[in-house]
């Protein structure tokens, strides 16, 4: 027997809870499927949130060793990896049981199990705990999400071998280890496993790590990667891997035409991630699968078959859960009638590093790469005083102008808390926002934030703490 309901959303991740949560807020009956016991997605299980968790337990120990700076010496720490599993593990379930608390709340029928297109208005659902059930629905909403990329034909051993979902296990902390792609997941969790004791490397095909960034910011946090690394090699190809009795023999192809090899206790392949479009039964509607297995939908979120849209990670880049969230409200604003359409002007992007690295809107290598007239201007940390006080002058605030409107195009940061300041550059940019506006803002003495308000100064040539005149 068929269980009716108007909306039903697949997937719960960042973009499919938000998507049933705000459906029944605006009145409709609401089914949402996945595969966990309540709604988080990857993100929350696997991803964005576990990742954080350590991320601040490795900020946490770099400020003690950074304390010495500062006459404050504290005796070598001793993690104890039972309990930071424990701690990371329990973050999940808070955030995991209040959003199972929420679903509850707004009366929305969760199924948990894996479902299968029947039709373009049915789906079947294998339940997690034995069985299967029928699901019919006026609209469906796909949110499947991705998975993380990997290398073809790996014949080494499975325990040497981590990905962004298994790195986040903690099963131990190897004394060496390879972290291959030098984007932002790779950063990120080679940090976390530096600042547990790993000696770690990185390779990278490309010439730079975080080639979506500009390299004036990624300098700086390159500087910071090479210290905590044991070595970054960049315009590098791992040729071959095999498995060898102290762990993965690894041999690489340099960009010079000479090749290497070294021994590492395990290897993370940290290379992307791939959308989850090939959805089980999709053949059976007229939704549209590009060759990278991206989802193609309309400027309301809506696929080629009438009565199914798609969000997130499976719609298209960028792969990020706030852009998730934002094409969920877009999607069911649709499905209500509303007038809606999804042109963000800027998607911010952080790095979750130390220091952070967050960017949003034009990039100065877009600007140049798409003869863009643009103006830059750069507000060093070294200049602000409250970045001097916590003793972290690694880091640089820039703006992006339209040179004739003042129009603010783009914003960048590196530094400690850039992830929080991006907010007023993307408010900046969907607000069309000027310099003058961003100048003439009062910001808090002494703060990080003050970066942006003397950077859009500069604009005007005055910046109070950088004597750089504007040109004529």
């Amino acid at each position: 027997m068929a269980n009716p309901t108007h909306v039903t959303v697949i997937g719960a991740g960042p973009g499919g809870y938000p998507a049933a949560f705000l459906a029944a807020d605006l009145g409709m009956q609401v089914t949402l499927v996945d595969e966990e016991k309540n709604p988080g997605g990857v993100c929350v299980y696997r991803g964005c949130i576990p990742s954080k968790a350590l991320l601040h337990v490795a900020k946490v120990l770099d400020e003690a060793r950074h304390a010495a700076q500062f006459g404050v010496e504290f005796a070598a720490p001793r993690v104890d990896l039972d309990k930071l599993r424990a701690f990371k593990d329990g973050v999940v379930s808070k955030m995991t049981s209040g959003t199972g608390v929420l679903t509850r709340s707004r009366k929305i029928r969760y199924v948990q199990g894996r479902a299968t297109i029947v039709d373009p208005k049915t789906v079947s659902v294998a339940l997690t705990g034995g069985g299967e059930e029928t699901i019919t629905f006026d609209v469906g909403i796909l949110a499947t999400g991705s998975r993380p990329a990997t290398l073809p034909n790996l014949s080494i051993s499975a325990d040497r071998v981590l990905d962004s979902t298994t790195a986040l296990d903690l099963k131990s902390v190897p004394k060496s280890l390879l972290v291959i792609g030098g984007g932002y997941i790779g950063l990120e969790l080679g940090s976390v496993y530096a600042a547990l004791g790993s000696k770690v490397s990185v390779v990278e095909m490309l010439p730079g790590l975080l080639p979506g960034a500009d390299r004036d910011l990624v300098k700086i946090l390159a500087d910071r990667i090479g210290k905590i690394c044991e070595t970054v090699m960049l315009e590098t190809k791992v040729a071959k891997m095999a498995d060898d009795p102290k762990g993965v023999k690894v041999n690489f192809e340099h960009a010079d035409g000479t090749t290497s090899e070294k021994v590492y206790e395990k290897v993370l392949v940290s290379i992307g991630r791939r959308p989850n479009g090939q959805v089980p039964g999709i053949e059976k509607t007229k939704v549209v699968v590009d060759p990278k297995g991206f989802i193609q939908v309309d400027a309301q979120r809506r696929t080629a078959e009438p009565t199914l849209y798609a969000i997130g990670d499976v719609a298209g880049e960028p792969m990020l859960a706030h852009k998730a969230t934002y094409e969920a409200k877009i999607a069911v604003e649709a499905i209500a009638g509303h007038k809606v359409a999804y042109e963000p002007r800027a998607i911010p992007a952080v790095v979750f590093t130390d220091p952070e690295l967050a960017w949003c809107g034009l990039t100065e290598q877009e600007a140049k790469r798409d003869n863009i007239p643009h103006e830059v201007t750069k507000f060093p940390w070294g200049a602000s005083g409250r970045a001097t006080s916590i003793g972290r002058t690694d880091g640089l605030t820039k703006i992006i102008f339209d040179p004739k409107t003042e129009r603010v195009l783009g914003v960048g940061i590196v530094g400690v808390g850039a992830g929080e300041m991006i907010a007023e550059g993307t408010l900046a940019i969907e607000m069309a926002a000027v310099a003058t506006d961003l100048a003439m803002t009062i910001h808090a003495h002494p703060t990080l934030a003050e970066t942006v308000m003397e950077s859009a100064e500069g604009f005007f040539g005055h910046a109070t703490h950088v004597f750089r005149p504007k040109k004529k």
